[in-house]
């Protein structure tokens, strides 16, 4: 690493903006390539970039030079906030999308520094090849994650509704529009369900849950009349408006997150209840699933209890 002792300055402030700049630009078109051209959302992106940046911008600062675990973070969290900033500004990424990541980048940048900090404090002269080794770490496994199967999970919401299964089902079949929502998650952009219509009835009907990004097309495949209701989703609209500077059609809002099918279930209960469960099956293509999977069902699970407390309300009016 001989040449860094060349561009890399003494001066403390002009090394730790020049280390941030260098970070983002190993980074950056690793990022904007495994997106673009690869077309991964997974631990590429959302581990080993985090840990490159963590890794990279600590050994470029502490270069040649003793730093601390503190000046580790420092620089480390320093780089990762300008590395997102630059994603919203040159909209390859919206702000909610950032902030969803935000909890797994933030750790994996902090290990990052920390290796980091040991590499160069016990075997400096391993500090290049150990960027390099990171680096292609990165199109590695986009490549190895691309070849994988999504698999798919479901997603149950259950309510009691006073009302006979007779009365419920006119008001799942289809219903009215909805009241403007109240909880925060649909105020950050994430798509919310605003009415559903349907064509013909029976097996085959064609039923539209319309949102605000746009429609679900669900063709029905079971119609047992007050008992359940379940569809096939043929086409669906992106799950989210990303908040950004600039109008985002960022890739991961088209076929990375993927409806398949879903259900309504009614149950008659003692003294004239109904028991309403909605079910989603869905897959996304993010990963890694562990992190990625609590967020969807977090947000499934929302707008199941928006259409459910929607259908309860019309099915209780006198």
């Amino acid at each position: 690493m001989n040449f860094l002792n060349k561009i890399l300055s003494t001066d403390i402030k002009k090394r730790r903006w020049l280390s941030v700049a260098l970070t983002i630009l190993l980074a950056g078109p690793l990022t904007v390539w495994g997106i673009y051209g690869i077309g991964e959302y997974g631990i590429a992106l959302f581990i080993l970039t985090p840990l490159l940046i963590g890794l990279a911008s600590t050994i470029l600062f502490g270069y040649n030079r003793t730093i601390t675990y503190k000046e580790s973070r420092n620089i480390a969290f320093l780089t990762l906030i300008v590395f997102s900033l630059g994603l919203m500004v040159f909209a390859i990424e919206g702000l909610i999308c950032i902030a969803m990541a935000a909890p797994i980048a933030v750790l994996l940048t902090l290990l990052g520094s920390f290796f980091g900090h040991e590499i160069i404090s016990k075997t400096p002269n391993s500090s290049a090849s150990m960027i390099l080794i990171v680096m292609a770490s990165i199109p590695t496994m986009a490549f190895i994650e691309k070849e994988q199967e999504p698999h798919l999970s479901s997603v149950v919401t259950s309510i009691v509704i006073n009302a006979s299964p007779e009365t419920v089902w006119k008001n799942v079949v289809e219903f009215p529009e909805l009241e403007a929502p109240t909880e925060f998650i649909f105020k950050t952009g994430i798509a919310y369900p605003i009415n559903a219509k349907i064509e013909g009835s029976g097996v085959g009907a064609v039923r539209h849950c319309n949102f605000t990004t746009g429609s679900f097309v669900e063709p029905v495949t079971v119609w047992d009349e007050s008992k359940l209701l379940k569809f096939d989703v043929v086409e669906q609209p992106e799950p989210m408006k990303e908040i950004s500077f600039w109008d985002i059609d960022a890739p991961h809002l088209h076929d990375y997150f993927v409806s398949k099918q879903g259900q309504f279930k009614l149950t008659a209960l003692p003294n004239g209840q109904t028991k309403l469960e909605g079910t989603t099956w869905y897959y996304h293509n993010i990963k890694p699933a562990l992190y990625w999977r609590p967020w969807s069902n977090f947000i499934i699970h929302q707008i199941h209890e928006r259409v459910l407390n929607h259908i309860k309300v019309n099915s209780e009016e006198k």
